[in-house]
């Protein structure tokens, strides 16, 4: 069955009948299936998208060809940032784009079939009521469940002159100088400087030289600089990046058992 097969629940329950379905198969792939979901992410592959089923099943497929899609589409590239991140760390991104999809999706049937308000209230607080795939791949919505509880159980042992809260003093804010910034002449000099010291430096795939006007990014296996465009790495997701390795490395690290 495919993920992108055409269902169109009308009403308020049968939206959110789907979203849990599509939620179920995204939990399923990142964490009772996720040795299988890691292979099938191969960051030699063109890019991919983790899509849900209504049905409660998940599927890694090549994004829609129609455009516009008929639906919604999950992030694209979710393989390519698989090696260049540790496990965990690529899972709660995999997980934080899927809770937008979810969103995307159930929000997209309320606009087509004319929600109003109310229903649009009534859906979000059934979605919200949930913990989200970002929470539960990375623990936060057990530790939010032991937090209540204690709460709860700290709260009715207290007595009624404790519960009388206290203000917070203030925070004392320092003035400081504004910040100076550097003459045009100054800024020229700080680029010539960066130029010099990185001039000679190669791209490890192309080979061109570097350029300043260009997103560059280090292997912090081989220290080989590499431009982003060829190592099809954007700023964005350099951001998420803890120890980044090339593709060299990459295919010449130990195989996963």
């Amino acid at each position: 069955m495919d993920a992108r097969t055409q269902y169109n629940p009308r009403t308020v329950e049968e939206v959110f009948r789907d979203f849990k379905g599509r939620r179920a198969g995204l939990i399923k792939a990142l964490t009772t299936d996720v040795e299988e979901f890691y292979t099938q992410c191969d960051p030699e592959k063109e890019n991919l998208c983790l899509y849900g089923f209504p049905s409660e099943q998940w599927e890694v497929n090549l994004p829609a060809e129609e455009v516009p899609p008929e639906l919604p589409e999950p992030v694209l590239g979710i393989n390519f940032a698989r090696d260049g991140m540790q496990e965990k760390d690529w899972l709660s991104l995999v997980a934080v784009h899927s809770d937008s999809w979810l969103i995307a999706i159930a929000y997209y049937f309320g606009a087509r079939f004319g929600f109003d308000k109310s229903d649009r209230k009534r859906l979000f607080n059934m979605i919200n009521d949930l913990p989200s795939i970002y929470e539960v791949v990375t623990g936060a919505a057990k530790k939010q469940v032991k937090e209540k509880s204690s709460v709860s159980n700290h709260s009715g042992s207290k007595s009624k002159s404790s519960s009388k809260a206290q203000r917070a003093p203030e925070p004392q804010v320092k003035q400081t100088k504004p910040l100076e910034l550097p003459k045009d002449d100054e800024v020229e000099e700080l680029d010539e400087e960066d130029e010099d010291e990185h001039g000679e430096t190669l791209c490890g795939a192309c080979g061109e030289h570097y350029g300043t006007d260009e997103f560059w990014i280090c292997c912090d296996i081989c220290e080989k600089w590499f431009h982003g465009k060829c190592v099809k790495i954007t700023p964005a997701r350099a951001e998420h990046i803890k120890q980044y390795k090339c593709p060299s490395c990459s295919n010449n690290k130990r195989a996963r058992p």
